[in-house]
């Protein structure tokens, strides 16, 4: 039987991202954030417009994504209450965070320099996404405190152990294992039911089984 409920947030899983921008005096800012989302080489992060991210993707216009294994969960902890605004904006002073301005050292995390954008990749992330932003727009209304930010993915970097053996440009799925939030808890991913037959709204779904038919769509073009 369904029920009716209120919930008071709608995270039912999304892989956690840590965005690395550059703050206004050329330092390095990191943040961890949940609500993310890919369609074809564009991808779409829901922030709050008071965070420093925010502001640094507003006047720099790029960043990098950085997406964490499940075995880095110990590592997001570590910069989950911490900002790189200062002051410590009101309610987020309530929640407990504080001011922190080298999150990279104080997460253990390794800088690594980007080819295309000025902020650096995190060394330890299995796959590092180069971004440019093309639009920032409000959530729900003009005066809403949320941004919905469309960034557009310029270069990737991925873990040669991830990709599939033998092959140049595909992700394994069953050696990638993304660290998830769901409903504000962490999770990695459970073992492999079946091939999936969903087909993404640009082509054909990513799966060692559909590598061969990829293949000769392309060499049909």
């Amino acid at each position: 039987m369904h029920k009716t409920i209120e919930p008071k947030i709608l995270y039912f899983g999304t892989p956690v991202v840590l965005i690395s921008t550059l703050n206004e005096n050329g330092t390095a800012n990191l943040a961890p954030m949940s609500s993310a989302w890919w369609l074809g080489q564009s991808c779409m992060l829901g922030m709050s417009r008071f965070s420093q991210t925010v502001q640094n993707l507003e006047r720099e216009r790029e960043c990098v994504l950085n997406i964490p294994s499940a075995d880095l969960v110990s590592i997001v902890d570590k910069l989950a209450l911490l900002t790189g605004k200062n002051p410590v904006p009101k309610y987020k002073e309530k929640m407990g965070y504080r001011y922190e301005p080298n999150k990279f050292e104080i997460a253990d995390l390794n800088g690594t320099p980007s080819e295309l954008v000025k902020a650096p990749r995190v060394t330890e992330c299995p796959v590092q996404l180069e971004a440019i932003v093309e639009n920032i727009n409000s959530l729900q209304d003009p005066k809403s405190s949320l941004a919905a930010i469309e960034v557009s993915i310029k270069r990737v970097h991925v873990d040669e152990n991830i990709l599939i053996d033998g092959e140049k440009n595909y992700i394994d799925p069953e050696k990638w294992n993304p660290l998830i939030m769901s409903f504000c808890e962490f999770f990695g991913l459970s073992g492999k039911l079946h091939p999936s037959k969903l087909v993404p709204a640009f082509g054909l779904p990513h799966n060692k089984e559909n590598l061969r038919d990829k293949t000769e769509l392309e060499t049909m073009k």
